[in-house]
């Protein structure tokens, strides 16, 4: 596949669009999508098991010995601006994803190989910005998780948000963005509607294809 293929501001169905978490100039994390649509302002990809990425050695170390002790002291290490990569293989399950240009958060569906859906998941994070090679944004630690009849809810991760906040990482104004973004992501996760409205070409199992690859640009300084 070809990473970063733009027909008129657009990536093209079937190529690679790699989303990066990026920090103090530096890339936190990098993994590799197919595009499965994106009409200039949403952007719907997928990632299957077995896809190369890359990730801080903290959260990476924290998922090998189960111990979530290391991933809180990853937030320590991004808030300091000091950390290393590690490579990292997404394992077990399917993701759908969906980002939409200006929000502070993305909707994903979570799904077996075989198809039969896990649950929901929203992921709040800075609005993207388009790169040369897909989108650049920064995970915000807080989620929301979401049961696949849309029926049950809980919030994920607040603890590491607090933290995250303490250390100054998340000002007041990105906050109060937050909180708005946190009642129009579940109003509309309650209501059935925006991302969460039936749509099958969005949220069903894509047909299998290529492990989409990282490039090497994936790790090139971010400009803008």
């Amino acid at each position: 596949m070809t990473a970063g293929r733009v027909t008129a501001g657009r990536l093209t169905a079937g190529s690679t669009a790699v989303r990066r978490d990026i920090a103090h100039g530096r890339v936190w994390t990098a993994m590799p999508y197919t595009v499965l649509a994106d009409d200039g302002a949403t952007l719907t990809l997928t990632a299957r098991p077995g896809t190369a990425m890359l990730a801080p050695r903290s959260w990476t170390a924290s998922l090998r010995a189960g111990d979530d002790a290391a991933r809180k002291l990853g937030i320590r290490d991004l808030a300091a601006g000091h950390w290393e990569l590690d490579h990292w293989v997404w394992r077990d399950t399917v993701v759908l994803s969906r980002f939409t240009a200006g929000e502070h958060y993305s909707v994903h569906r979570f799904l077996t190989p075989e198809g039969r859906p896990l649950h929901w998941y929203v992921n709040f994070e800075r609005p993207y910005r388009r790169t040369a090679i897909g989108i650049d944004t920064l995970d915000l630690f807080l989620d929301l998780v979401i049961t696949p009849d849309l029926s049950t809810y809980a919030w994920k991760d607040e603890d590491e948000y607090a933290q995250a906040r303490r250390l100054g990482l998340i000002d007041t104004a990105t906050h109060r963005e937050l909180e708005h973004a946190r009642e129009l992501a579940l109003a509309q996760a309650l209501e059935h509607s925006g991302p969460f409205a039936p749509d099958p070409d969005t949220w069903t199992l894509p047909p299998p294809g290529p492990l989409p690859v990282l490039p090497t640009a994936a790790l090139s300084t971010p400009t803008g």
